[in-house]
């Protein structure tokens, strides 16, 4: 999350801002205290691609 954040040039407020999700939730899911909740990972993600990020899924 932290990489896409910078390839937006964004800060965890911006993130918050954008995805509705409350910046404590991304800073725990981007240090690893948290898995984040599918829902949750969805609204960064759809935030994120709005601002040109493209997530590339891993392979299987």
């Amino acid at each position: 999350m932290r990489a896409a954040r910078g390839l937006v040039n964004w800060s965890v407020r911006d993130l918050s801002e954008r995805s509705g999700v409350h910046r404590n939730t991304i800073t725990n899911f981007e240090t690893g205290k948290s898995c984040g909740d599918p829902e949750t990972l969805t609204k960064l993600q759809q935030a994120l691609e709005t601002a040109g990020v493209e997530f590339i899924p891993a392979p299987a």
